[in-house]
């Protein structure tokens, strides 16, 4: 495991700026959730869900679950990805996780609420990057479609993994804003409290064939660092105005 130390330390070397965000409904905002489900964040849910109570995880399903019903509350739009996979399909290097079907593929218990909120759209994705898993077989995109629907001039990005899911869909979003394929959105931001991801330190890792280490606060400050250089704006405080 990564001691404080050395993290503090990197986190000097690798600084990230973080801002606070003051939602008042003027700049047009969706809500977008990255696999909130059993199968991430719920103790022994499945091969990648926490084995033990997770503070790090626990702190980031409260904080997705007071944004939502605020979101909600003002029908403000939120898009949420569901990591979903077919039996058939498996997704190299990850042992079988959020198999369709399965209780894992589900949404946490405190925002099951959100599949019967009008101004929530649900997609089921099969790969890492939302964006890419957004994609019908005819080639449209579903949250393309969703930003231009609604408008969206700014994403509020949430979920889990901070470097893996997270940051995949957040690179890809920002990529395809800057090729003009999502106006009229112009800012993605990635709130760090609202963002998670597991925790293999390399003690544990070395006795798994395949694994690699991936010391949990470690990776979560590299994958907001790296959003943070590609774009993103990176927000520490979310509140909303009365």
């Amino acid at each position: 495991m990564a001691s404080s130390t050395k993290i503090d330390l990197l986190k000097e070397e690798l600084p990230v700026e973080q801002e606070t965000l003051v939602l008042d409904g003027d700049v047009k905002t969706g809500l977008v959730i990255v696999d909130v489900v059993n199968g991430f964040c719920t103790v022994g849910a499945g091969n990648l869900a926490p084995p033990v109570p997770d503070e790090q995880i626990s702190g980031m399903v409260q904080e997705t679950v007071r944004i939502s019903r605020n979101f909600a509350e003002k029908k403000w739009p939120i898009y949420a990805l569901l990591d979903t996979h077919h039996p058939d399909i498996p997704e190299h290097p990850y042992p079988p996780h959020c198999l369709v079907g399965t209780e894992e593929a589900e949404l946490v218990p405190g925002l099951k609420w959100l599949e019967n909120e009008p101004s929530v759209t649900l997609r089921r994705k099969n790969c890492i990057d939302g964006y890419i898993g957004s994609t019908e077989k005819d080639g449209s995109n579903v949250f393309i479609d969703w930003v231009k629907t609604n408008q969206i001039k700014r994403i509020l990005v949430v979920g889990i993994c901070t470097d893996i899911c997270v940051l995949d869909f957040v690179c890809a979003a920002l990529s395809a804003k800057n090729r003009g394929f999502l106006d009229p959105l112009e800012e993605v931001l990635v709130y760090s409290s609202g963002c998670a991801t597991f925790d293999l330190p390399a003690d544990v890792a070395k006795n798994i064939k395949g694994a690699i280490a991936h010391p949990q606060e470690l990776m979560h400050h590299i994958g907001l660092y790296i959003a943070r250089g590609r774009g993103a704006k990176v927000v520490s405080e979310v509140s909303f105005s009365t």
